[in-house]
């Protein structure tokens, strides 16, 4: 693997290379982007990918990539900037792209703005929260998470999105009635370190789950679109996110195994199923439903 760093007027861009360019299959490179998620949460999955060349990067902000714009926040359309400006660098042509949680939502802001970037875009579960039934109670239960984060630090802040994200079905009276979730119950820390400027617990992602795809542009482009979402996430909110953005680009949505970070090997926390998870993302790739 090789690593560089691209520098652009906002940012200095950190990605990593797997294989040679141009790809020595014929294929173009496998992209795989995140959001909050830096290119660390993919190597387990780009592991088995060998026989690609797979391209991996870090957002700007995050990880490695160092960000000289003056600003905190984290909006898909300077996200797909940054991703066009890294797929040009790579020389290589138009990639495929697997795009899982925020980065979906990135990818398909890429798609729209730069549609010969991309050949296919898998985007997995993209955590587009306005644009579900509930969407104004999915905003609001968003603000809860911001509003523990704020008030009693990062363990309670946790606590909350994960009682947020495991909610299973609308968010209705009975899930605003709960009391404060414990940060204790999830082995979490309940001492707040002072910080306030994590990336999925504060405000600075919400341009992100706010996002609205350019579904004219996304279907004028060539590039073949899947929304794929975990076969365990089917009631959760980035399932039924997931859903919602299939709808939108008028199809359905494509199975994949586990939950919301299936591709994960035990490295961080609750595993997935990678050695599943990649066989069908080599399988939709390759052209299947």
């Amino acid at each position: 693997m090789e690593t560089y760093t691209l520098e652009t007027v906002g940012a200095d861009l950190v990605y990593d290379v797997q294989g040679p360019l141009p790809s020595s299959d014929g294929r173009p490179p496998l992209f795989m982007i995140g959001q909050p998620m830096d290119a660390t949460g993919f190597r387990a999955l780009a592991s088995r990918f060998p026989e690609r060349t797979v391209v991996t990067y870090d957002p700007r902000g995050l990880g490695r990539s160092t960000r000289k714009d003056g600003r905190v926040d984290h909006t898909p359309l300077v996200q797909a900037d940054d991703v066009h400006a890294v797929v040009e660098a790579l020389g290589a042509g138009p990639v495929e792209m697997f795009a899982s949680s925020g980065g979906a939502v990135t990818a398909l802001a890429v798609v729209a703005r730069y549609p010969a970037d991309v050949t296919t875009l898998v985007a997995h579960e993209p955590p587009l929260v306005t644009l579900t039934p509930d969407g104004p109670a999915a905003v609001r239960a968003r603000a809860g998470v911001r509003d523990a984060y704020e008030n009693r630090g990062w363990g309670a802040g946790m606590a909350a999105f994960v009682a947020m994200t495991s909610w299973e079905g609308e968010f209705t009276d009975a899930y605003f009635a709960q009391p404060e979730t414990d940060p204790a119950a999830f082995g979490m820390p309940t001492e707040d370190d002072g910080s306030r400027d994590d990336p999925l617990l504060s405000d600075r992602s919400w341009a992100v789950s706010g996002h609205r795809p350019d579904v004219d542009a996304i279907g004028a482009a060539a590039t073949r679109v899947v929304i794929a979402v975990g076969e365990e996430s089917e009631n959760v909110l980035t399932g039924r996110t997931s859903v919602a953005a299939a709808e939108l680009l008028g199809q359905r949505v494509t199975v994949f195994p586990s939950h919301h970070g299936g591709f994960l090997d035990g490295e961080f926390g609750y595993p997935g199923k990678p050695d599943e998870f990649a066989e069908r993302l080599r399988q939709v790739l390759d052209g299947a439903s």
